[in-house]
């Protein structure tokens, strides 16, 4: 009988990540990823997924948001004034800036929207709110 995947394992999987449109956000399937089981590499959900499958098994996974990057949060979208960017400096929509934030620590946000008055910052991560549904191999038990 073919030994299945348990916590403590190194496994080796191929994947490709898509989102509901059917978007690939991420992929290795041409170099597979070595992953430790119990090590909190990948979501807990999808570690659980993998836990009990066994070398060459395929399976579709599904992620929800909930347990993925979370939902987009409005509090995370940040409007201020553009003045508080260098007259010269160009701001561009999909631009990432690092941001600092309360007791000196870093925040990268994303310009999603910008004028004359103000700047529009959102420091979701790209993916928060949305589904990921893995097309995951099993490679290899090790």
């Amino acid at each position: 009988m073919s030994r299945l995947a348990k916590t403590g394992d190194t496994v080796t999987v191929q994947y490709i990540g898509t989102l509901d449109n059917g978007r690939i956000f991420d992929r290795a399937d041409e170099e597979p990823l070595p992953i430790r089981l119990g090590n909190d590499e990948v979501f807990p959900v999808l570690e659980a997924k993998i836990c009990g499958m066994k070398a060459g098994e395929v399976k579709n996974i599904v992620v929800t948001a909930a347990d993925a990057y979370g939902p987009r949060r409005p509090e995370n979208v940040l409007r201020v004034e553009r003045e508080l960017f260098p007259p010269e400096k160009e701001l561009k929509v999909g631009q990432k800036l690092s941001i600092e934030i309360g007791g000196g620590s870093q925040r990268v946000m994303v310009i999603i929207d910008h004028n004359e008055k103000e700047v529009v910052l959102d420091g979701n991560h790209p993916l928060a709110g949305c589904d990921l549904t893995f097309a995951l191999k099993l490679v290899s038990i090790d």
